[in-house]
């Protein structure tokens, strides 16, 4: 099974944090594009998907 580094991000951490900083909303802009956030998303299972589109207001 692959491993997915999103939970323990820094700069996941750093945008929860503070999401209007620089870095947050980098993070923010960078994960509609990066590979291993969508690899990760599909890892996922529906609840846990839905409840992070909710948090980062990510299209379904």
């Amino acid at each position: 099974m692959k491993t997915h580094q999103c939970e323990e991000c820094k700069l996941r951490a750093k945008h929860d944090k503070a999401p209007k900083s620089f870095i947050g909303r980098f993070w923010r802009w960078h994960i509609n594009f990066c590979p291993g956030w969508k690899s990760y998303m599909k890892s996922l299972d529906e609840s846990k998907k839905e409840e992070i589109a909710v948090k980062y207001k990510l299209k379904p």
